[in-house]
């Protein structure tokens, strides 16, 4: 897997079973024990490598404390940072895997860890724990669009942010104000 995050880190693209092998100066076979197939691998080395992102991204929401403002700029915060960590454009684009994706668990977790890091007290805002990951999920369908199709022209911070707030936040806000999820 430390093989895997270094090749990534280095080339910025998605590696294969076979290109860790030869860094390793081994036969694929040996990487096969440890991970079945390439998605394990990149999905491992994406989730060991995003430590340092959670912890700016953390900061950088740091004092935000209602959910629909630390929601629209965490969005923000990570469609900017992806493209210069590849370990998390590879987990969240969900291009290492055709078949889960955003909604991958990996990705799921990964999102939960990030929104319990916010400074948001989620509960006094009526998200419980289903509540939440809905949330996460709908976070993350919303940055895979993005990631997908960025817009023509991509919209600048200002753009997004608003755009972000209309649609959004709307949501966020109507769950805010219904903490039965009615």
């Amino acid at each position: 897997m430390s093989a895997a995050v270094e090749l990534i880190g280095r080339t910025g693209a998605e590696v294969s079973i076979a290109d860790v092998a030869e860094s390793l100066g081994v036969i694929r076979q040996t990487v096969y024990r440890y991970f079945p197939n390439t998605d394990a691998l990149l999905r491992a080395a994406a989730i060991a490598s995003v430590g340092g992102f959670l912890d700016r991204l953390a900061h950088h929401l740091q004092g935000i404390e209602e959910p629909r403002e630390a929601v629209v700029e965490a969005v923000i915060y990570t469609l900017n940072e992806a493209p210069r960590i590849p370990h998390l454009g590879i987990m969240l684009s969900g291009s290492h895997s055709h078949t889960e994706g955003i909604t991958s668990d990996e990705a799921l977790v990964f999102g939960m860890t990030m929104i319990r890091r916010f400074d948001v007290d989620w509960d006094r805002h009526g998200y419980d724990e289903p509540a939440l990951r809905e949330l996460v999920e709908y976070q993350l369908r919303t940055m895979q669009s993005f990631f997908i199709s960025p817009g023509n022209p991509p919209r600048s911070d200002d753009e997004l942010r608003r755009y972000l707030h209309r649609w959004m936040g709307t949501a966020i806000s109507a769950q805010t104000r219904s903490p039965t999820g009615d």
